[in-house]
Parts: C-alpha cells; sequence; structure tokens
C-alpha cells in the first residue's frame, strides 16, 4: 500500500537540500566499486581533501589553485588541541574544504547527491563554484543534489564554507552549554549515485514478538524525482546472515515527480525460529529491498535490526516482557587532542568499555545524536541507548525551535531501525516548559515512530509531561519519589562531587559511594525504572564550567577512559557469571586518608572477602547490607584502623559460595615498578583515519596503577602512521593516553614510549592496505 507523508521541510534551498536522506553505516561498509548499469552506489569521498583554516577568495571555483592547502582525511579537526588548559576560540572559525573528484561513466542519467554524517556548525556547500545552500547543525545528517551542476565527462569541485563558532541562531548554542563542540568535517562523507526513482529510507518494524509467530513491516520510502510512468516492483529479503529467510513483495504505480517520499509497507506474517535481541544476545537480522523495473533492479538498499519488544511501564522498564532496572552512564563523544573528529574503530570502542567494562546495560548520547558508528557498536553488543536531540537548557527562537524540530526528523528517521534505542528524547536538556514546543517535537516522534516512547530530560520535578516517560535529572540525595508512573532518573551525582585520578583516598571512596547510595535507592522502588549517572568519562567544557583547566572531572573514567574507582562500583554490578568483579575505592597507601588509613571500601560481586596484609588475614567481610539494602551486589565497607599490626602488602581475596573465585594484590612499598604500553588494537587499516588508542601506565609490581606517577614519557614512531597527542606526555594518576593513526599506505609501525626511569616500551602494528576510494 502507498501513503504519501507530510514532509513540508524535506526539499530545501529550490530542491537542493534533501533533509530526510542519510549515510548509512551500512552503506559505508559496502565496497567502493566502478558503478554498473544498476542500482545504487555510495561511493566514500573521506580522502584527498584540501583544507585552509579561513576563506579564501575564489575557493568555491573549480580552478582555483589549492596545491598549497593542507592535504586531509576525514574525520578531520580543524585544529588539534591539547587535552585540556586551552581556549575553545581556538577552533571557532570559519574554514574551507575543497575536494575534486570524476564520476564513473554510469553515473550520467542518474541523480547525485552528497551525504554529510556530520559537520560541525554551519556547513555552506558549493558544487563547481555554484552555492547550493546552508545546513545549520552539526549532530545531525544532511546532503544535496548535485546532478545539475556537475560535468559527468570531466572533474568537479566541492567545496564547503565550515563556521564552527558557536552561533545563538544554531541549537545547541544561544545562551551557555557545558561541552564543548569543536569544529571540522568529523564524520564521513560520501557520494551516492541513484536512479531518479530511488529507495530514499527504510523502516523495520517488527510485530507481535512476544508470540510464536511473530510479524514484520517494512516500510520502505520511495523518492520520484521525476515521473514514474511505469509501474514497478519493490521486493523485500528478510536475511539472517547469509540466510534467506523470508521474501514479499509490493506493486509500486506509475507516480508524478514529487519531493515527498511516499511509503510502501511490506509485510511478513506469521515468521518462524525467530530469536529475539536482548542484552546477553544482540541477534540481529537483516531486511534487504530491491526496486525492480521488469527483471532490471533500479535501486536497492538495506537495513540491520532487530526483533525486541522494549517499553517503560508501571513496573519500570520491561525488555521482552522481563522487567529490567536500568543502570548506566551519560557519554559525551568528544575525545582528546582531535574533539569529536575520530573514526569508527574509536567511536566503536567507548561502547565496548561501557557494556563490557563497566557494564553498564543503557547509555544515554548525551546531549546530541551520536555516532553511527557508537550505536551500531550498541545494537552488537546489547547496550541500550537513550538518545536526545542537541541543546542545553537554553531554548531560542521560534526558527531556533524550527531547527530542533527538524533536528527530532533527522535523529529519528536516521536511527529508527536501531534495537539498542529505547526512548526518543525530545526535550532540550534541562529547559524549561514550553507546551507548544514540546508538544511539535513530542508528536513528530510519535509520527515517525509510533513503536517508540518519548521522554525529555528535565531538572524541574514538577514540569509538564508531554511525553511518555518522565525523564529526571536529580542531584540530590535523597533521590525524590517518582511522581509519575513511568520514572526514570538521567543524571545525578557529576557536578556535585566531581573527581580527579590524583584525589585523595577520602575523595575518591566518597565519589564511589555517591553512586552507590544512588543506585541503592533505585532499586529500593520498582518504579524507578533505573539510573544513569552523571557521567562515563571527563569531558572538555567551558571556562565557567569544570575545574578551571577546561575539564568537568564528572566521569567515572578519566578523560582517556582509565577507570576512577567509581567505575569499579558500575562494573561489580553484574553478574558473577559475566566477570567476577573485585575492585577496591582506594589505592593502597597508610597515609592519603587524613590521620591514615581506616576505612576501606571495596566494590564486588563476590559474597565474601579475606583481607591480608603483610600475607597475615586481618579480617573477614561480608557485604554491607545495612547501608545498601536494596543492591543485589552491595560495596564491602570496613574500618581497618585497629587491623594494622604491620604494614606490607595488601591481598584481597573474594569469595562466592565459599570458594576463592578472585584474588588482587597491592604493593606496599610505594615504588613505582612497572611501565606499560598498552594498545586498543594492532591492526589498523590505511585508509588515512583508522585509529587506536594506546594506554600508558605505571604500576606496581603486581599491576595496580601508581596514582601519582606523572612522568614525562618520550613518544616516537616509525612507519606509516602518526602520534595524535602530546608529545612528551605526562601521566597524569599514574596513566593516560595517545592514539595511533595510520596513514594511507600499508606496512608496518612501531610506537616506542621511554620512560625517565623505567625505561622503554614498544607496541607494532601491522597498516593493512584500504579499499581505494573512486572518486
Amino acid at each position: 500500500m502507498s501513503t504519501p507523508i507530510d514532509r513540508r521541510d524535506f526539499i530545501k534551498t529550490a530542491g537542493t537540500l534533501i533533509a530526510g536522506a542519510t549515510l548509512s553505516a551500512q552503506a559505508l561498509a559496502e565496497p567502493a566499486g566502478e558503478p554498473q548499469p544498476s542500482g545504487r552506489w555510495v561511493l566514500p569521498m573521506n580522502r584527498n581533501w584540501r583544507y585552509s583554516p579561513q576563506p579564501v577568495d575564489g575557493g568555491h571555483e573549480k580552478d582555483f589553485d589549492d596545491s598549497k592547502f593542507e592535504t586531509v582525511v576525514i574525520p578531520h579537526s580543524n585544529v588539534r588541541l591539547p587535552w585540556h588548559g586551552f581556549d575553545e576560540k581556538k577552533y571557532e572559525f570559519v574554514s574551507l574544504y575543497r575536494r575534486r573528484f570524476k564520476l564513473p561513466s554510469a553515473a550520467r542519467g542518474r541523480r547525485v547527491f552528497v551525504d554529510f554524517e556530520g559537520a560541525m556548525t554551519a556547513s555552506t556547500i558549493w558544487i563547481n563554484g555554484a552555492r547550493l545552500g546552508e545546513y545549520k547543525g552539526g549532530y545531525t545528517p544532511f546532503s544535496f543534489e548535485l546532478t545539475s551542476h556537475l560535468d559527468f565527462d570531466g572533474e568537479n569541485l566541492l567545496a564547503v564554507d565550515l563556521d564552527s563558532s558557536e552561533r545563538a541562531d544554531i541549537p545547541p548554542f544561544g545562551y551557555e552549554i557545558d561541552y564543548l563542540t569543536f569544529g571540522g568535517i568529523y564524520r564521513e562523507v560520501a557520494l551516492r549515485i541513484v536512479a531518479p526513482t530511488f529507495i530514499e529510507n527504510i523502516s523495520a518494524r517488527p510485530r507481535d514478538v512476544l508470540s510464536a509467530k511473530p510479524s514484520l513491516d517494512v516500510i520502505c520510502f520511495l523518492s520520484h524525482l521525476e515521473d514514474l510512468t511505469k509501474p514497478l516492483t519493490l521486493e523485500a529479503e528478510l536475511r539472517d546472515g547469509d540466510r534467506s529467510l523470508a521474501r514479499t513483495s509490493v506493486r509500486v504505480g506509475a507516480a508524478t515527480a514529487s519531493p515527498e517520499p511516499v511509503a510502501h509497507t511490506l509485510h511478513f506474517e506469521s515468521l518462524s525460529n525467530i530469536q529475539l535481541w536482548d542484552l546477553e544476545q544482540a541477534k540481529l537480522y537483516r531486511v534487504d529491498l530491491r526496486l525492480l523495473r521488469a527483471n532490471q533492479v533500479v535501486d536497492q538498499d538495506g537495513r540491520r535490526f532487530g526483533f525486541r519488544q522494549a517499553q517503560f511501564t508501571v513496573h519500570g522498564f520491561e525488555l521482552n516482557g522481563k522487567v529490567l532496572k536500568l543502570r548506566g552512564l551519560d557519554r559525551h563523544q568528544t575525545f582528546p587532542f582531535v574533539g569529536q573528529a575520530m573514526p569508527g574503530r574509536v567511536q566503536r570502542r567507548d561502547a565496548y568499555i561501557l557494556r563490557t567494562k563497566l557494564r553498564c546495560n543503557i547509555v544515554r548520547t548525551s546531549h546530541y545524536p551520536q555516532s553511527p558508528h557508537f550505536l551500531d557498536a550498541c545494537d552488537e553488543l546489547g547496550l541500550l541507548v537513550l538518545e536526545e536531540i542537541p541543546g542545553w537548557q537554553h531554548i531560542g527562537d521560534e526558527a531556533w525551535k524550527q531547527l530542533s524540530v527538524d533536528n527530532v526528523r533527522r535523529m529519528v528517521r536516521r536511527d529508527w531501525n536501531h534495537p539498542s534505542i529505547i526512548l526518543w528524547g525530545v526535550r532540550i536538556n534541562e529547559s524549561k516548559d514550553d507546551h507548544d514546543f514540546y508538544a511539535r517535537t513530542n508528536a513528530l516522534a510519535h509520527q515517525l515512530d509510533p513503536t517508540r516512547q518519548t521522554g525529555g530530560i528535565r531538572y524541574l520535578y514538577n514540569s509538564e509531561l508531554l511525553e511518555d516517560v518522565f525523564t529526571m535529572n536529580d542531584f540530590g540525595f535523597p533521590l525524590r519519589p517518582p511522581n509519575h508512573p513511568r520514572y526514570f532518573n538521567t543524571e545525578f551525582v557529576g557536578h556535585t562531587f566531581p573527581t580527579k585520578t590524583i584525589d585523595n583516598v577520602e575523595r575518591l571512596t566518597e565519589h564511589t559511594l555517591r553512586h552507590a547510595r544512588i543506585h541503592d535507592q533505585l532499586a529500593s522502588n520498582p518504579q524507578y525504572a533505573g539510573g544513569i549517572g552523571w557521567c562515563a568519562f571527563d569531558y572538555n567544557t567551558h571556562g565557567n564550567f569544570g575545574s578551571g583547566d577546561r575539564i568537568c572531572y564528572h566521569g567515572v573514567t578519566d578523560i582517556f577512559r582509565e577507570p576512577k574507582p567509581a567505575a569499579g562500583f558500575y562494573k561489580s554490578q553484574c553478574e558473577p557469571g559475566e566477570e567476577v568483579v573485585l575492585e577496591p575505592a582506594f589505592h593502597w597507601a597508610r597515609g592519603d586518608q587524613s590521620v591514615g588509613f581506616s576505612r576501606a571500601v571495596v566494590s564486588s560481586n563476590c559474597d565474601h572477602l579475606k583481607i591480608f596484609i603483610a600475607d597475615q588475614l586481618v579480617t573477614e567481610v561480608d557485604p554491607d547490607r545495612k547501608q545498601f539494602p536494596h543492591l543485589r551486589y552491595a560495596p564491602f565497607v570496613v574500618e581497618l584502623g585497629e587491623l594494622f599490626h604491620h604494614w606490607g602488602d595488601l591481598r584481597l581475596e573474594g569469595y562466592i559460595q565459599g570458594k576463592l573465585a578472585i584474588t588482587k594484590n597491592y604493593s606496599g612499598k610505594g615504588v613505582d615498578e612497572k611501565f606499560l604500553l598498552l594498545a586498543d588494537d594492532s591492526r589498523l587499516i590505511a585508509d588515512g583515519s583508522d585509529t587506536t588508542r594506546v594506554v600508558l601506565r605505571v604500576t606496581d609490581e603486581f599491576g595496580a596503577i601508581r596514582p601519582f606517577a606523572n612522568d614525562s614519557i618520550k613518544l616516537e614512531i616509525d612507519g606509516p602512521a602518526e602520534l595524535v597527542g602530546d608529545n612528551p606526555f605526562s601521566l597524569i594518576g599514574g596513566t593516560g593516553a595517545v592514539w595511533v593513526r595510520a596513514k594511507e599506505e600499508p606496512g608496518r609501525a612501531t610506537l616506542k614510549a621511554v620512560h625517565p626511569q623505567l625505561g622503554p616500551q614498544q607496541v607494532e602494528f601491522e597498516i593493512a592496505p584500504a579499499p581505494p576510494e573512486t572518486v
């Protein structure tokens, strides 16, 4: 069946700006080859850009000499910065990007678009000297059609004027925000070549997933940029990996040209042996669509999705009919040195850290839609997501609000196939009520995606509820009681107790306990759906926020993703079958608390601990059920003041049902013994952007971080790779990280790091060949 879609803003700038079209992560993964006479082609164009940090007269023209511009690869930061203590004005400027390309011969007679996944903040696009328009927004995807301005036989020139200033007319700006946005074309770019009638978007909507025979509706949005005079056939195939599960089709009748895409629904009924997507087994399926004229493929596209039921109820949150207490952290997608300009591998790593290192079951994309690579990894790892529109407290004028409404549209239409996403955030974070504005954002999200509930992050306890779920930032303790049937805490602790890795034991321990106390209260009442703590990672901010060095030290890990003791609490809440956890909320030192070390707090999912000092058993302890009566795995709290017969090494033994499950040791010598260099990955792709983190640590003889090691580490890299980070790098809290980015030629690269006392360490990387870009 066919239904017109009301999308009045779909075409902008005299038909050149296609608002809904996006560059999918699946499309980016497709091999780039010479197009054939049928179908579509998505051709990455991330390499061979020329960059100038300021506009240049004539810089949009095809014959302009840009040979003196810097050659860069996307994702790109408009300026490299220190990890802290810098002025954000250094990235707030207008820059110029230029990219030359030739079209494949098969592109003639087709429509050609350029798709940007994200550029910060306002992008004015030019093709062969013709201005196509400006897109306002740094967190949502946008596309321009190039067709009428292209030279199909010769060279073409794409140019971007990129304004990275904090413009008051663009969300989230207009007043002040507690984070930095940075600058640059920081997400991928591609050319998309399609027929005049093409698949504009796909929404896969499972039905009756808890029944023995679930069904699936696939809504395919077709764009007709020219009259369709003869009918077509739209085919859909449901796939499980390489296995075809079912097929269906629908007839597409003749249609006149229209900027409005038309929805066609294909039904898969009574499916058998469907496995649900859940946290333990994040099962993903794929639906592939082909648009046919007789036997000729006019267009083809596909999406990945999962079968699952997710809803907030009066019982809390339910996944596939089972109540699940949500436990997670908020995430900013910024990184040291390059801001947001990290490629897929690094974005995906954050999801891995949240799910496997911190054992969260949910993350909030505070305060904007985040990388498609990150969301793909959440789908694969079983990490739930609350995704929200850009903003922070401020609501602007009507034009500003229209951009926010458009951000809802783009966010939902880009990400509606991710099974990990369970809630759309349709309010500006911590803003005051605005009935008409939020009635629009909420209604639009429901219109576009009737399968998901909505929320809106607020700090006013009695604010108007237009959404499905009352999502509340509550920084007090005890927390306020739920005042709505569906109630979800979305920020706590955070700025009320900033904590650094170099803080003394008392602060590090109290930071851990504050997170534990909140989660204990959340566990006390089923109407608390759970909680998302502020926040996962320390992040850069403006000078009037944070600790005075442009950092908010609000994370349970530092800005390099290295854990603080509070990270151990989150990790300890997983089941022992996933991982046996034993994480002290202190570093082992006799005198770093006031009047000596006395209270020891340990986060663990064991049921009994034995504590040894200098190989002598000094005490045995059970979880502190008095202070934490509701947590499944309560921290252990013990007063050690009278137990020190001798100072020496600390040994913690964790027991489960009487059996020794885990042992950890900590040196009492106070000596920096080891220098470690730890790479997240040993193999990169030679595409000029692929990147991995390398952690630097100084530890005791047992591998425990020495938190006051602050040595300056000299770094040297050889081979086809570059260093992203300070050199020399000064450790902070005994640790830190730099990143290694592959260049565009394959080979082997070596990073050597020299500690002034502990000597050298090195890691090696294989830089594998990358597929060529064909435009």
